[in-house]
């Protein structure tokens, strides 16, 4: 890679918890100079950021000479390693190993409440209660999961690795979905989210609203 990128554009929206991973990586390697984020509009008919992103999805990456990279775990990848000194790529051995098991159960997680977020917000003709149970038990049989999986070492410490930033992601969407209360009887978890709450690349990526 080049050592200078000062045309890197990504495309990013407030709440998207993919997106919020690609913000976490441009705050905690200090890239805010090399990397200039946009909202983009998305989820809009004719929307001018589909000429950039014919998905429509975020994170999108636009590099200097023009080629697009989505798909968040590619695009922290990227940022990542623009300095030659990766800090969250997956170790060697067997916790290697261990922070991609926990990064793909924390990416379910995120997804399965994306799932669930977005038919709440369809109109109560539209919307699918078949989908939100099934989302909803599935989001309560991976909470349960995760309160003996985040006591794994990797998951400890500091900042340091795509499954915790993955999990993180997905336990702050209860702040688009009420419903997603996962904080009682599951004080492992929440004394992690505490334990992470203050840094600033997590307080500073908070969803709004």
């Amino acid at each position: 890679m080049a050592d200078s990128h000062p045309s890197l554009k990504l495309y990013v929206t407030q709440n998207s918890p993919y997106a919020r991973l690609a913000r976490i990586i441009v705050l905690e390697k200090k890239l805010e100079d090399k990397v200039k984020q946009i909202v983009a509009q998305t989820r809009s008919v004719n929307s001018p950021y589909y000429e950039i992103n014919p998905s429509g999805r975020v994170p999108c990456l636009i590099l200097s000479d023009g080629v697009r990279l989505e798909e968040s775990q590619l695009v922290c990848s990227y940022l990542d390693n623009l300095d030659n000194a990766p800090w969250f790529e997956p170790p060697e051995g067997g916790n290697g190993f261990h922070v991609r098991r926990l990064e793909a159960m924390a990416r379910s997680l995120v997804a399965g409440v994306s799932v669930w977020i977005r038919e709440g917000f369809r109109s109560q003709q539209e919307r699918s209660p078949g989908v939100i149970a099934h989302e909803r038990n599935r989001a309560a049989r991976l909470i349960e999961a995760w309160e003996t999986e985040v006591m794994h070492p990797v998951m400890g410490g500091e900042l340091s690795n795509m499954a915790q930033m993955t999990l993180i992601a997905a336990l702050h969407l209860e702040r688009w979905n009420p419903d997603f209360q996962w904080r009682d009887g599951h004080p492992n978890l929440v004394s992690w989210v505490e334990s992470l709450a203050a840094r600033p690349s997590i307080r500073d990526t908070m969803p709004v609203g």
